[in-house]
């Protein structure tokens, strides 16, 4: 089915997925869905009149608060992709952006990004108002969400996070990475890039679901030969920003399972003050790698699989 409103929004970004950027699942991985999110979001300043926003000498940029992500349809190697960007609010020094990623030969949506930014110093993080082009630009290229692409499972409500090293001993939360971050992991201001928080929480995840995903599939009628797992919609909230040097640990815990899906919560915490970089929410299935389909959860199985529920996480 092909969705006209994928063509809504100013074009931001366009290109195609290399092999490289797929994983062991057979897709591209969840990391670089972030990463042409930033090279998107790069293109929209330029057409709110900051060009050099992202450049090593920018008198502003736009900083990322928030993703939340909806993946809507695979992407392969090989595969040509656009992405499609509109301003969904705007006020004194920020914004929220919608970035359509679709699937240039189909026009099919591939994933929907929410993205709020703030209008900021590109040294302290510092907000402070936009400049009147960018507030004139900015009413030309408003529009709204379409709806097959609104966060489903994951609402952007307001919270105030509980996370912290402490916490994550005392809920035993497992440790789905652990690392410092380079030079090469930052943009031109010294920070750590987005897709690294992503990232590296997709490379800690099989360790965190690799016994649930096989129980899943193991209670299958009709049993998969291979098992992976796909994210289906995730929230990614960053509280402050690592630069090059500083260590982080990802403490991961799941929150609970309904007949297809598991939901689970990973911090990135700075192991050195304890408290936290950001946190995340994520909403996956365990999928047969070689029919492309979800794996549902037998009825009988889900007690069986709340003992590996940690209680109280939350983002």
């Amino acid at each position: 089915m092909s969705h006209p409103s994928t063509d809504d929004g100013i074009e931001v970004w366009r290109g195609g997925v290399n092999t490289w950027e797929c994983d062991e699942m057979g897709h591209m991985n969840v990391r670089f869905y972030v990463v042409k999110a930033m090279e998107g979001l790069a293109g929209l300043a330029r057409h709110l009149g900051m060009p050099h926003a992202f450049s090593a000498g920018a008198a502003a940029t736009l900083l990322v608060r928030e993703h939340h992500v909806r993946f809507l349809k695979e992407a392969h190697a090989g595969a040509p992709l656009h992405m499609t960007a509109r301003i969904i609010d705007f006020d004194e020094a920020g914004a929220v952006v919608h970035q359509m990623l679709v699937h240039t030969r189909t026009n099919d949506p591939c994933a929907s990004v929410i993205t709020r930014v703030v209008h900021a110093s590109p040294g302290e993080g510092r907000a402070f108002p936009w400049p009147a082009r960018a507030v004139a630009a900015a009413e030309r290229l408003k529009g709204e969400v379409p709806a097959f692409a609104r966060p489903r499972s994951i609402p952007l409500d307001p919270f105030e996070t509980r996370a912290s090293l402490e916490r994550a001993d005392t809920l035993g939360l497992y440790c789905a990475g652990r690392g410092a971050i380079a030079a090469r992991d930052c943009d031109v201001f010294g920070r750590m890039g987005a897709e690294q928080f992503i990232g590296r929480v997709s490379d800690g995840v099989p360790g965190l679901l690799g016994t649930v995903r096989s129980r899943v599939a193991d209670a299958s009628p009709d049993r998969p030969k291979r098992v992976g797992g796909a994210v289906l919609e995730y929230r990614l909230v960053y509280l402050d920003w690592p630069l090059a040097g500083d260590h982080v640990e990802i403490r991961s815990g799941l929150a609970g399972f309904d007949d297809k899906t598991q939901r689970m919560n990973h911090w990135l915490l700075d192991p050195v003050s304890g408290q936290p970089w950001g946190t995340a929410e994520a909403v996956a299935v365990s999928f047969d790698l070689d029919k492309r389909k979800i794996i549902p959860i037998a009825p009988d199985l889900r007690e069986a699989l709340s003992a590996f529920v940690t209680p109280g996480m939350s983002l």
